[in-house]
């Protein structure tokens, strides 16, 4: 199957805050169940060796997804500290600051982040968790070149794919949706009739889970736009991420400037 880039709601500006919150704490929720800082934990471990880093930019970062169960998990494992600031084009407040109070390392930019055009007052390895699929090759492109050309290593992750059952694990959503919305946090009681009056967020939920899929990028596909990225000095990997306990993988991306190009540049200086 090939990739099929169609409508989602989340990536529109004029989605309503609350439906738009609504669908990033799901998400979290989703990721928390599955555990996936855990799964993903060892996989940033790696990435922030390869980079020097001990501080991490997260683009995208909806409701927080996985970040926090990730630097949790590398901090048992490695007793050592990461830190991290959330980012996003539409960052939802309430969850940064939920985030943020729970989490001493962690901190939140609360004005837009275009992933495509990061500040540089933001250093550190950047991470796109589940949020690769929401931008076309041409704009998908512009934030590996946005990372090479500010010498930023970077890590993507997509916890689901365009395998049949992914798509079909997506057709539920909108049911699990109607149970677990009063429990979601930081809770809005405007989800309340949206989804047990008019079910709008159950429905946004799943057409943008299920479009999620069609939209993710294959290992191939990935290949291919590291490789056209103007980066010499640049390592890139490409690969499958196991997930524990579903019957399909991931895939990730990480890309890292070359340490004889950094000595050089600092040399430079």
């Amino acid at each position: 199957m090939s990739r099929i880039h169609l409508f989602e709601f989340e990536d529109q500006a004029w989605l309503s805050g609350i439906i738009r919150d609504a669908g990033t704490a799901y998400l979290e929720f989703a990721s928390i169940l599955a555990k996936h800082g855990e799964t993903v934990a060892p996989l940033l471990s790696e990435a922030l060796h390869r980079a020097s880093e001990n501080r991490i930019v997260d683009l995208c970062s909806g409701g927080s997804g996985p970040l926090p169960m990730a630097l949790a998990a590398i901090e048992q494992s490695e007793e050592r500290v990461v830190t991290a600031t959330l980012t996003d084009l539409y960052p939802n407040t309430r969850a940064f600051e939920k985030t943020t109070a729970n989490n001493p390392a962690i901190g939140a930019r609360v004005e837009p982040v275009d992933a495509t055009d990061v500040p540089d007052d933001l250093p550190g390895l950047r991470t796109l968790f589940s949020g690769f699929h929401h931008f076309r090759p041409a704009m998908a492109k512009r934030i590996l070149q946005n990372a090479v050309d500010d010498r930023a290593p970077i890590a993507i992750v997509e916890f689901v794919s365009r395998h049949p059952l992914s798509l079909l694990g997506m057709v539920v959503a909108p049911l699990i949706a109607l149970f677990v919305i009063p429990f979601l946090r930081p809770f809005r009681w405007g989800w309340i009739p949206l989804t047990y009056l008019v079910p709008i967020i159950p429905l946004v939920i799943g057409w943008d889970g299920f479009v999620s899929c069609l939209r993710c990028y294959s290992q191939e596909e990935l290949r291919q736009l590291t490789e056209e990225v103007a980066s010499p000095d640049y390592d890139w990997e490409v690969g499958e991420l196991e997930m524990p306990g579903a019957p399909f993988n991931g895939s990730f991306v990480i890309g890292t400037p070359h340490e004889s190009a950094e000595s050089e540049a600092d040399t430079d200086l």
